[in-house]
């Protein structure tokens, strides 16, 4: 169980690589340049999602706007599972809020 959340991890930090490179400091105001910072975001969240090791929580989707606001949603067993994927979310690097509409269902 070790190596696949390594593996997870290590995964995903080869897939977002060139997106943190992303150059961020220009003015630029098309839709790509928003894509790479939400795409790394949406990224983040779910990686430490799958490394909380509840099966549970790969049940929640992720997807975030281009003011860094993210919305969960999906289904989770319990409100103890909700609360935490809210909390991991709003403690991820770059995440101004969360709207989360994850369904308790036992």
């Amino acid at each position: 169980m070790k190596h696949l959340v390594l593996a997870s991890v290590i995964a995903a930090g080869v897939v977002c690589g060139p997106m943190v490179l992303a150059d961020e400091s220009g003015t630029a105001t098309d839709s790509s340049h928003h894509y790479v910072k939400d795409s790394v975001i949406t990224t983040k969240v779910k990686t430490i999602l799958a490394a909380q090791r509840l099966s549970t929580l790969t049940r929640i989707t992720v997807d975030t706007d281009e003011n860094g606001v993210v919305w969960l949603s999906g289904r989770a067993p319990t409100q103890n599972a909700v609360d935490l994927a809210t909390m991991i979310a709003l403690n991820t690097d770059g995440v101004t809020s969360v709207h989360n509409e994850i369904a308790v269902q036992p």
